[in-house]
């Protein structure tokens, strides 16, 4: 099963519409659950990491969200890929240099924020593509809401 270990704070760096957002709360709990809709149906172990402390609790399912309290985040990935079992199973998302090489040297896959950013990107579109009417009928449009 992959493990996904994920910078928070990195990955909303590179959203614009995230990192434009003046409550921080509010990006973190966007991303969850972009996140979340993301990794639903899929057969896999998420973490979420974030600095600093927790604000309100965030309710997704299937990710389990971190906070890194007096520590930097980095910090706790790299904690984290340490006892990590099967560091090959893992895959690292930031773009932090450090981070980067650290998880690199110990056998994880990387993707960077943007790149990782890129299939959140592809996936909405495919989803939003695939949730319109193929074939909408127009006469059964008006019978079902009653227009002339």
């Amino acid at each position: 099963m992959l493990h996904y270990i994920i910078d928070g704070n990195n990955l909303i760096g590179k959203i614009d519409f995230l990192k434009n957002l003046e409550d921080k709360q509010s990006a973190r709990e966007k991303l969850a659950l972009i996140l979340e809709r993301f990794f639903t149906h899929k057969k896999v172990k998420v973490s979420l990491h974030f600095d600093g402390f927790e604000n309100a609790p965030i309710k997704v399912s299937g990710i389990k969200i971190k906070y890194s309290f007096n520590n930097s985040a980095d910090e706790i990935i790299k904690k984290e890929i340490e006892n990590l079992r099967n560091t090959k199973s893992a895959v690292v998302i930031s773009s932090d240099l450090e981070v980067i090489s650290f998880a690199k040297v110990c056998g994880c896959k990387v993707l960077k924020s943007e790149e990782f950013f890129n299939h959140l990107n592809q996936f909405e579109t495919k989803k939003q593509n695939s949730e319109k009417p193929i074939n909408f009928d127009t006469d059964e449009y008006k019978k079902l809401f009653g227009i002339e």
